[in-house]
């Protein structure tokens, strides 16, 4: 994205449905026959880092997930957004060979609604709990991790559900920091754990 984006990361305090209306934004985002990455992470105009990240996070979980190369840039995205995450960065940039990445608009308003049942199951199941999981150092240590997952998807492009599982170790860290849940910051160690089991069995190692 050439163009910056004033950031504030803290937790969601007026919405009860934080990571549904990110789906609801992204499918109206998603309006034309063509959709590109830029359309729907631009969507979010002067909002935090965390909506932003969670934007590929949620894409990666989709059947979109199906199209090649789709989950290599997803997971740069991650990369670019969790590591301005780590730095403290004030302002969002990201890369245009990534924004312009565009892809049937029909597909992804599709992949936008049977993200709805998972949408409404975080936004069901998320609360404030084991703050200590989302804060000081361990802030830091999840948004660490979100790059480490981002990097290691275009690794594993061809290694089935190894992305998608890997998404959705983002999306649980990032909805942890969104609404300060330490839990989901624990299922999302757990579906790490199980994102790096999938590769080591594909390849016969365990």
């Amino acid at each position: 994205m050439s163009s910056s984006s004033a950031v504030q990361d803290a937790p969601v305090e007026q919405s009860s449905r934080p990571v549904g209306e990110i789906v609801d934004r992204l499918r109206d985002a998603a309006s034309g026959d063509e959709v590109s990455l830029r359309d729907l992470v631009e969507s979010f105009g002067e909002s935090s880092f965390l909506p932003a990240l969670m934007v590929p996070a949620l894409l990666v979980v989709s059947p979109l997930s199906g199209i090649p190369l789709f989950s290599t840039f997803c997971g740069l995205l991650i990369a670019f957004i969790a590591g301005q995450m780590l730095i403290s960065r004030r302002y969002l940039w990201l890369p245009d060979f990534l924004m312009s990445r565009s892809f049937d608009g029909a597909k992804a308003r599709k992949a936008m609604d049977k993200l709805r049942v998972l949408s409404d199951w975080l936004d069901k199941h998320a609360k404030r709990r084991l703050r200590v999981m989302t804060s000081g150092p361990m802030r830091k240590v999840l948004q660490l991790i979100c790059v480490l997952c981002g990097l290691a998807m275009p690794f594993l492009e061809l290694v089935p559900f190894s992305s998608s599982i890997l998404g959705l170790t983002v999306l649980c860290f990032a909805t942890a920091m969104l609404v300060r849940d330490g839990l989901f910051a624990t299922v999302g160690c757990v579906t790490l754990a199980a994102a790096v089991l999938v590769p080591l069995m594909v390849a016969g190692v365990i």
